[in-house]
């Protein structure tokens, strides 16, 4: 759902801009609160994996694809605040490295997949943990049903934002009922990655996935017919725990370059949805050249490599490297900057019971 330059006038691609600014400045002091010094790594990486993961273009429909836009993903894994960071970090590498979604548009983007999708998917998260059993299948579930609709939501907020600025005279009314329908067919994709990776994360280390803190249930014991609390386990040594943070780290990362850099080959390469919708409808009749169309990596290929597996693979390669170093870079400066006596969320949660 990259929106290209031209597809959205100047006044209202500025306005855009100026939301996205604020909403990221707020996500920055707001990020200072989730990111404590065992998340921050991993905020690094969910960027990564986002960006990895948009490579594989998925069918939905006869002649369209579609790919996760990532907010739901990133807001349970990490936090929404660090979560609309994650995302803003992955559309900056595409859109300047890979000439994926105008630089004028960026507040676009950013405003539509990363705020968006990452409220959304979050407060709807949030409300259904309210209502079902706190258990982990639990936040698998909400993770579904949030990443489901905060796809369709991007499409309406792309509406919304094409009717105030849109630069072609197309009826608003075939530009919503056309996203929305391909948009609840790329929100079932979505949805199913959303879960089953935050379902993978919680079977190996619940503690973290910002969304399922607070929500494990002591174990109980059976004791002369009665249940009764089990002992707490004791926390691990600062040492394990460390092995056991770098062990998750790299296990994720070479997943990120296994799909980023073998698995996209395999992608389809049909026009994603807001693609497919621009040609048919004809909001795409004003579209400009990007700004970066000469970069080496433009177009998700390596300049004069002409084997198309090995320049799509080494330019997937190179773009997690480059979204791991530059999300862990901004992470590790905002938990930095972060008040000393500040609690964070998780400390917070502890604290509360």
């Amino acid at each position: 759902m990259h929106v290209p330059d031209g597809f959205i006038d100047a006044p209202v691609s500025a306005a855009a801009g100026v939301v996205a600014a604020g909403a990221v400045a707020v996500s920055l002091r707001g990020a200072r609160r989730e990111l404590d010094e065992r998340t921050a790594p991993l905020a690094g990486l969910v960027a990564a994996f986002i960006f990895a993961v948009q490579m594989l273009n998925f069918p939905v429909a006869a002649g369209t694809s579609g790919h996760l836009l990532g907010g739901a993903l990133a807001a349970i894994l990490v936090g929404p605040y660090t979560g609309v960071l994650c995302v803003t970090v992955v559309l900056l590498m595409q859109g300047i490295l890979f000439a994926d979604g105008g630089l004028t548009a960026l507040g676009v983007n950013v405003l539509d997949m990363g705020i968006v999708t990452t409220v959304v998917a979050y407060a709807l998260f949030r409300g259904l943990l309210g209502v079902l059993p706190r258990t982990r299948r639990s936040v698998t579930v909400a993770s579904f049903v949030a990443a489901l609709v905060s796809v369709p939501a991007a499409a309406c907020a792309f509406t919304l934002i094409y009717w105030i600025g849109g630069t072609t005279d197309i009826p608003i009314g075939k530009v919503f009922t056309a996203m929305v329908g391909v948009h609840v067919l790329i929100g079932i994709g979505e949805a199913v990655i959303t879960a089953l990776t935050v379902g993978a994360v919680i079977a190996v280390r619940p503690d973290l996935v910002h969304g399922a803190r607070g929500l494990t249930s002591s174990l109980k014991l059976r004791v002369d017919g009665e249940l009764v609390d089990a002992p707490a386990p004791q926390p691990a040594a600062p040492a394990a725990a460390a092995r056991s943070h770098r062990g998750i780290w790299a296990a994720g990362l070479v997943t990120a370059l296994v799909l980023a850099g073998f698995v996209s080959y395999y992608a389809s390469a049909d026009p994603d949805g807001l693609e497919k919708v621009a040609a048919d409808q004809g909001i795409d009749k004003k579209t400009e050249e990007h700004a970066a169309k000469d970069s080496p990596l433009a177009d998700y290929g390596v300049k004069d490599v002409s084997d198309a597996r090995l320049s799509g693979g080494l330019a997937g390669v190179i773009g997690v490297g480059a979204t791991v170093v530059v999300g862990s870079g901004v992470f590790y400066v905002v938990r930095r900057r972060r008040t000393p006596d500040a609690p964070t969320d998780n400390t917070r949660e502890k604290e509360s019971v």
